[in-house]
């Protein structure tokens, strides 16, 4: 019976499916991002939404989902809040970004949805250090376009 498993897994690993990950896909995690840092980012894209009139939502997680920094704008809604935290977490804990898992969805993935790993809104982003993911950032309050072009322009600019 092992050996049927493990011949399923590496059937499965080496599908179409599996493989189709990007060039950039990190190589695994390193150490958690600082709270100097975490703040740093968190005003950097509070900076980026207000120049664009955007009243957001900032979560900034560990490689493991959990909260290292979190601010909002005032007027944000509620829901938000939670929103960002979540966006981060899945970004972190699978190292990639909301926007591809939403994309994924939509292109008829919606086993994706099954796992409460999973939030598949744009918006969440993973921190990436030396190829190797330190954190994510999750941002919440507007579209799901506009939460995910704040959060990957956050993260890309120093």
């Amino acid at each position: 019976m092992k050996k049927r498993i493990a011949l399923v897994c590496a059937l499965l690993a080496t599908s179409p499916a599996a493989t189709q990950t990007p060039t950039t896909q990190p190589s695994g995690y390193g150490s958690p991002i600082a709270v100097n840092e975490a703040l740093a980012l968190i005003r950097r894209g509070m900076e980026k939404s207000a120049a664009k009139g955007l009243k957001m939502a900032f979560a900034v997680v560990e490689p493991s989902g959990e909260l290292v920094a979190f601010a909002r704008m005032d007027d944000v809604p509620y829901a938000s809040i939670r929103l960002a935290q979540q966006k981060a977490r899945t970004s972190a804990r699978l190292r990639i970004a909301t926007a591809a898992m939403e994309e994924r969805v939509q292109g008829g993935r919606t086993v994706l949805l099954s796992s409460d790993e999973v939030i598949a809104i744009g918006g969440g982003v993973p921190i990436i250090v030396n190829g190797r993911v330190v954190g994510a950032l999750g941002v919440s309050g507007g579209t799901a376009v506009e939460d995910a072009e704040i959060a990957a322009s956050t993260v890309a600019s120093p």
